[in-house]
């Protein structure tokens, strides 16, 4: 269980960190509760506070949301047809829209991941 909780807070300091830095963007309106609310929810599992349902509602929207940005003009299924994979880490220009969508759907799914780990750890160990 020290493991569940130590993952929790890298998990929880890292989506802040990941919220903070979503400031600069156009978008940080969208992003930033984002990244806050699994933040929240990982901190709370850290200290014992567990909600399996805000767990799969928050889940389900990020991942209809990363449906969206995969299907999107300049999406994920863009990038992997009609761009041909280029990196993801290079710098944003405004010709190469899909490294934003691209790099905005992994993160969904990192999110989303966190969420899946913490509802079946909480669910099997029986802690709700």
């Amino acid at each position: 269980m020290i493991a569940f909780v130590i993952v929790n807070v890298i998990f929880c300091l890292s989506f802040l960190v990941f919220a903070y830095l979503n400031f600069n963007d156009p978008d940080w309106y969208l992003w930033v509760p984002i990244y806050v609310a699994v933040a929240a929810c990982c901190g709370l599992a850290a200290y014992g506070m567990y909600y399996p349902n805000v767990y799969l509602g928050l889940t389900a929207f990020y991942l209809i949301y990363a449906v969206k940005l995969y299907f999107d003009k300049d999406g994920v299924r863009d990038w992997i047809v009609k761009y041909r994979t280029p990196s993801l880490v290079e710098s944003m220009k405004a010709e190469k829209p899909f490294i934003e969508n691209t790099r905005e759907f992994f993160g969904l799914l990192i999110i989303s991941a966190a969420l899946i780990i913490d509802y079946f750890v909480v669910v099997n160990q029986g802690l709700v």
